[in-house]
This record gives structure tokens, C-alpha cells and sequence, in this order.
């Protein structure tokens, strides 16, 4: 009879960033109206991701902080444990693509939920980890947060850089000047930014009030 695996050991994670362009893909507006979420999306993506599987409170924590903090797939699941500091609240975002990296506070629900996942997982140094104590594969994050979005019952398919979206987007909602989302987002260019205010129809209110 052959071996079942776990969740994260039969997937393979591959070796270039899951958005890449393939030939014959659908192009993004063909398969949904945006690339990111809206808060009630997030919270429902959340919540179905803390209800399915058997890593409920990993899964729900690994949404809530990539959302919280604009974390790539790569980010998240290279983030270690001496990236967070509890005493001070915080943790240290490393950013890749030459992003610019910085220290961000932790609000409470975050820190609560990164303190059960500590005692839950407490050997190794990655905060998001499989069974057998390595990191999480991208691979394995892309299949945890499409399967959320399935069960969230959201009209289109989620990938997890939507919680990166869906971050910068609801700062530019809250009226954030772009140069602090610039800056938490980690974007080296204030162009990739502006994507945000222009999406947001905070600029636009009480035109007709």
C-alpha cells in the first residue's frame, strides 16, 4: 500500500514565483475583476483557514500576517523567529526584490496568535513550519490559500499575493499617505505604490455631499 503524506510533503514547490507568466495562461482579468481583497474577503479567507485542516491556527496565522504586513509568499515563509520580538511587539520585515526592509508593530490579536503558534511549534526557527519542522514551500501556501478561498466561497480564485494586495489597498482606503504605505509595503519605487491610491475611492469622497 502506498505511504500517504502529509499535506506539505506532497507538494513540490516550484522553482520560480507561482505568478509567473506561462504560455497560453489566462490573462488575470479573464479569470477575476481585481487582484486584491477587500477586508470582509480577508476576514472570511481568515476564518476558513482556521476551520479546514489539521494546522488551523498556523494557516489562520500565516493569512492574518501576510495581510497585516504585505508579505510576499517568499517573506512569509522565510520569516524566522528572531524576527519577532515580543517585549517590544514588532517584527523585522525582511523584503526581497530589494525591497526595503523595516520593523513593523504587531497588534494584539497578532501577537496572541503568534505566541499559540510558538508553544504549538516550538522546535526550529521558522515561525510557519510543516510537520517535520522545515519551512512551509510556496507551493504549499499557494494550495492552503487557494483552498481557503474555495471554502470562503469568494466568486474568484485567491492566490496569496492578493493579502499583499489587499494590505496596500486597504491603507489607501484609510486615507494612508502613499509615501507610509511606500514605506511599509517596502516598495523601492513610490510607481509601485501609486496602484494603490489610484484603486482607492477615498479621494473621491463626499464629492457630492
Amino acid at each position: 500500500m502506498a505511504k500517504i503524506l502529509p499535506f506539505e510533503d506532497k507538494i513540490q514547490c516550484p522553482p520560480d514565483n507561482i505568478l509567473r507568466k506561462v504560455p497560453g495562461r489566462p490573462k488575470n482579468l479573464d479569470v477575476r475583476s481585481r487582484e486584491h481583497l477587500t477586508l470582509d474577503e480577508v476576514k472570511n479567507l481568515m476564518k476558513a483557514a482556521g476551520d479546514t485542516g489539521r494546522h488551523r491556527l498556523r494557516d489562520r496565522t500565516l493569512v492574518l500576517i501576510m495581510f497585516r504586513h504585505g508579505l510576499r509568499v517568499s517573506e512569509a515563509i522565510d520569516l524566522r523567529w528572531d524576527q519577532v520580538d515580543f517585549k517590544a511587539g514588532s517584527i523585522h520585515v525582511n523584503r526581497l526584490k530589494n525591497g526595503k526592509s523595516a520593523t513593523h508593530y504587531l497588534e494584539g490579536d497578532e501577537i496572541r496568535a503568534v505566541r499559540r503558534l510558538r508553544r504549538e511549534y516550538p522546535d526550529g526557527s521558522f515561525v510557519f513550519v510543516t510537520e517535520r519542522g522545515g519551512p512551509l514551500t510556496r507551493s504549499t501556501v499557494n494550495k492552503l490559500v487557494e483552498r481557503a478561498g474555495r471554502n470562503a466561497e469568494i466568486e474568484f480564485p485567491v492566490h496569496p499575493h492578493m493579502l499583499r494586495h489587499a494590505c496596500g489597498y486597504y491603507l489607501a482606503n484609510k486615507g494612508i499617505d502613499t509615501r507610509t504605505i511606500q514605506d511599509f509595503l517596502g516598495h523601492v519605487s513610490i510607481t509601485h505604490t501609486v496602484r494603490y491610491t489610484e484603486l482607492s475611492p477615498h479621494k473621491f469622497k463626499g464629492l457630492w455631499s
